[in-house]
């Protein structure tokens, strides 16, 4: 049944006293007064660590505290002084595991000791890490093909892991590298790499802080899951940009931003962020854009030579006559309800389009998790492309990326479809000939597990289970594994439904220090604007038993391989590794030397840089996307998934979501008043959510409904929670990220 969760009214401002309160709350909590100063003063420093949290770009004016509420929780939460050991395992069997909280478990404590979990076992045991590595080696070299094994990904894996483990996979024999990014940003990627000819946003932090006099933020929530983007956002609206918010819900960081760093903002009235906000229907950011567009290209028509940059659009981009032919026939009368706001709304919105003369548009997954959302994001590419708005200061496309390293993985070929180039220079590197048959993405392993085509399941971090859809098809495909392997700092769902032989091995976080046989290491991330900086842990690790991701990777290497290609050197100094990037990685050239200058280094960007667009044709190209609706029947509501300010991604530091009004509670589901009373429910009422699909329904039971600001036939719930609805082969076309920004559903009263 649901649970006591308590609804007060929504917060219309985001930060401020009760922000500072809380981060020093969690850090007292978990790491105690001396630990959490230690730590969080080197949080995002340039001597220090980057913060495991998100993936928001570092200012070159760094403050003392450089980091936000949400960053000092997850440092928290990592560097808890909470442990679970061996004796934690022998007192609950994984049934009792089971039957907890996702926070219960997380909030344990930090996991200190390679654990096994035998075929048939009821608890995990202690199991040496050599043993460890050789059970793992073992397993692997028996398969009868390369195919059957799957490499996971988590975005929080450094550069230098993240190389050695697709190192790992791709000399095992197979590309089947599925990551986090399949599930989050691989839209933005697909389309990107379609329109710009780079999977990468165009813009650096500078453009938006400094330059841009339109910013546009849609489907995205910063005040929760990006909040260093507010303080960026402040310094724009104060030098006189515009801000326009595009979003199903209304989101507090977005109304006012109260700086926790200023006078203004502890003791001020704040400042307001958004000038204009565009609550658009869930799904219905294609049908606005589209509009958009074509409202601009009517206005071109009227005053040529004054809306549209004709010369950019000539010398530099490819497609345009289709595009303006494909929106010259569209139909307001269909798009209107398609987006569920007024013409006078967009046209308002067209105004402030044609007003600035620089705009960046950033986006979140609130676009990239639906059915049309590679056409979607497009659009948004034909927008910025009308104007010219790409390769010039202050505009350009900003995907705001989520996990802190999750760009960067993607950089060092955590891929399941690589570039040949890409492989012919690891070939040339390594002296091997890497696979080249595409691999397996997130949704077609689970897949592959499901129908019994993987038997080898290896997780470098993240918490594979509860991240991904259709939550109950996913442990079930799990546990048709003969082994899954999970290299992490805490325990979690992942661990509790398995395959039949199960391994847990514990890794540093970024926050500890790494001692190797060559002296104390570094390693490297990409955040989401494409800098690369190094990260330095700076506490000591809490456990003698902890091993760093890459020592983890390398050893598993050396068990497989032996000493083939110096996995040794590798594990003992990660310098070799960087010599290895630098030659095979575009753009990593004197990586070590550039590296360690304050604040890293840019990779290149040729939309950014030069105006050069490497796609099929040599230019940028504007596409045709048709508006598309998903079919809702009467009745029924179409449910997007979001997340608590107490969370970050499937990590729930608390059962809070203040800046929404709810506390102690996470069983809830957000509905506009009209459905509520049209659908004979009432606020406060405990529903059954049950999702519609072809090949059935799924039900998430015991959730209040909380009527709430989103628009009429719509509906919000938490991520994680609401993903057993999320159907597996509900995919966004072309990227097959799952559709979980998209899911029909209707409401049944909960019984008993």
């Amino acid at each position: 049944m649901a649970d006591e969760a308590k609804v007060s009214s929504p917060k219309r401002s985001a930060a401020g006293v009760p922000s500072v309160a809380h981060s020093l709350r969690q850090a007292l909590a978990e790491m105690g007064p001396r630990r959490s100063l230690q730590a969080l003063l080197a949080t995002n420093q340039t001597h220090g660590f980057d913060c495991p949290s998100c993936a928001w770009p570092d200012p070159d004016d760094r403050k003392t505290a450089e980091f936000c509420e949400n960053g000092a929780k997850a440092v928290a939460w990592e560097a808890t002084r909470k442990r679970v050991d061996a004796a934690f395992f022998a007192a609950h069997s994984i049934d009792d595991l089971r039957a907890r909280t996702d926070h219960w478990l997380e909030s344990q404590g930090r996991l200190t000791e390679p654990m096994h979990r035998p075929a048939g076992g009821t608890h995990y045991q202690p199991i040496g890490w050599d043993a460890a590595l050789a059970l793992v080696a073992g397993r692997l070299r028996a398969l009868p093909d390369p195919n059957r094994a799957a490499f996971y990904t988590s975005g929080r894996t450094s550069n230098e892991a993240a190389f050695a483990y697709q190192l790992l996979a791709r000399r095992f024999g197979t590309n089947n590298l599925p990551d986090c990014s399949n599930m989050c940003h691989e839209s933005s990627g697909f389309a990107l790499t379609q329109t710009l000819g780079i999977g990468k946003g165009t813009v650096r932090l500078v453009d938006i802080a400094d330059h841009a006099e339109l910013i546009v933020i849609v489907g995205q929530n910063p005040g929760t899951n990006h909040p260093r983007m507010l303080t960026a956002l402040e310094a724009a609206k104060r030098r006189g940009a515009r801000i326009v918010a595009i979003n199903p819900l209304p989101e507090a960081g977005l109304i006012k931003f109260r700086n926790p760093q200023s006078t203004r903002g502890l003791a001020g009235p704040g400042t307001k962020l958004a000038d204009q906000y565009l609550p658009v229907r869930v799904n219905g950011d294609l049908a606005l854009f589209s509009a958009v567009n074509r409202i601009l290209l009517e206005r071109e028509d009227a005053a040529p030579g004054t809306v549209l940059d004709r010369d950019f659009i000539d010398e530099y981009c490819d497609g345009f006559d289709a595009a303006a032919a494909g929106w010259s026939k569209l139909d307001f009368a269909g798009l209107l309800p398609m987006t569920g706001l007024a013409r006078e709304a967009i046209e308002a919105f067209v105004d402030e389009v044609v007003a600035a003369r620089s705009i960046v548009v950033c986006w979140a997954m609130g676009l990239t998790q639906h059915r049309n959302a590679v056409a979607t994001i497009r659009e948004i590419a034909n927008f910025l492309l009308l104007r010219g708005n790409v390769g010039r200061p202050g505009a350009g496309a900003c995907p705001v990326r989520g996990h802190s390293n999750v760009q960067g993985d993607r950089t060092m070929g955590i891929f399941e479809r690589p570039a040949a180039s890409f492989l012919d220079a690891l070939r040339d590197e390594f002296g091997f000939d890497p696979p080249r048959e595409p691999g397996y993405d997130t949704v077609d392993t689970i897949r592959a597990m499901r129908e019994g085509r993987i038997d080898v399941f290896v997780g470098l971090g993240g918490n594979f289970v509860r991240a991904t859809p259709d939550t109950n098809t996913t442990k079930a495909a799990m546990e048709r594994c003969a082994l899954t392997a999970q290299v992490s700092t805490k325990l979690n769902r992942s661990h509790l439904h398995t395959g039949r032989e199960a391994l847990i091995l514990p890794c540093l976080g970024r926050t500890e220090r790494d001692v190797r046989a060559g002296g104390e290491q570094f390693v490297t991330v990409e955040d989401s604007m494409s800098m690369v900086h190094a990260s330095h842990g700076r506490l000591a690790p809490g456990s003698p038993h902890l091993r760093s991701e890459v020592a983890i990777v390398t050893g598993l290497g050396g068990a497989l391989f032996g000493e083939e290609l110096g996995w040794t050197s590798m594990a003992d100094d990660y310098r070799v590794i960087r010599r290895h990037i630098e030659r095979v990685v575009p753009g990593f050239h004197a990586f070590e030397e550039r590296v360690e200058q304050p604040g890293g280094f840019v990779l290149p960007n040729g939309p950014r840089d030069s105006r050069t667009f490497p796609t099929a044709v040599g230019k940028a190209r504007f596409t045709v996307n048709e508006p598309s609706a998903v079919d809702v029947p009467a009745g029924h509501l179409l449910l997007q998934t979001v997340r608590s300010h107490d969370q970050f991604n499937t990590t729930v530091y608390g059962l809070d979501d203040r800046y929404r009004g709810i506390k102690g509670g996470r069983q809830v589901v957000f509905v506009n008043a009209d459905d509520v009373r049209a659908l004979g429910l009432r606020d406060g009422q405990v529903v059954d959510l049950v999702s519609v699909w072809a090949d059935g329904e799924r039900r998430a039971p015991g959730f209040r409904i909380v009527e709430y600001a989103t628009p009429v036939g719509c509906a919000a719930a938490y991520f994680p929670e609401a993903n057993v609805l999320v159907p597996l082969d509900s995919t966004a076309e072309g990227s097959n990220t799952p559709a979980s920004k998209s899911t029909v559903i209707r409401l049944e009263p909960a019984q008993g």
